[in-house]
């Protein structure tokens, strides 16, 4: 038996307790190279309790609707930046801390120039690139031990459509 899991929008305000989302501003914090590049600055804190950053690309396989969260999972010895190259929208499942186990998951969509930093320890679900292969810039904790904790779930989630109006932002005037 599957649980259905809706897809929202992906605000500021909705990722807040999960991560960033890393997009540019309306105007850039400060113009750099004598003038000829606006600079978003600081736009994702990466947090990791040892180790360094490192910076990886992963090559993500098509996901294809409806998409089955029948596992999640979560890195607590460090946050985890995801910046896709090729503009494919992708699924970004969270999911909130309750004694250890994931509950009350939230489903959102990346929308064109979006790319998101997760918390450290905040439950997600496995990259998704939607309807075509991703290539994808991640910036997380390189270190010693281990850094994943996965949880089953007995009774899955199921993400059923993607309401275009969520991820297709429309020009600006």
């Amino acid at each position: 038996m599957t649980r259905p899991l809706t897809l929202t929008p992906l605000t500021p305000e909705a990722f807040a307790p999960y991560g960033d989302i890393i997009e540019p501003r309306d105007a850039p914090t400060k113009m750099i190279n004598q003038g000829m590049c606006g600079r978003h600055h600081d736009l994702a804190a990466l947090d990791f309790s040892d180790g360094r950053a490192g910076i990886s690309l992963f090559d993500a396989k098509a996901r294809h609707l409806p998409h089955l969260v029948d596992m999640v999972e979560r890195h607590p010895d460090g946050s985890q930046a995801f910046v896709p190259l090729n503009g494919v929208p992708f699924l970004v499942i969270v999911a909130d801390d309750e004694g250890g186990v994931p509950v009350n998951l939230k489903a959102f969509i990346t929308g064109p120039g979006q790319s998101i930093n997760l918390h450290r320890g905040v439950w997600h679900g496995v990259l998704a690139p939607i309807g075509a292969p991703g290539q994808y810039i991640v910036v997380d904790r390189i270190g010693d031990g281990p850094n994943l904790e996965e949880h089953w779930f007995d009774d899955p989630f199921v993400v059923e459509s993607i309401d275009q109006a969520l991820w297709q932002k429309e020009p600006e005037a």
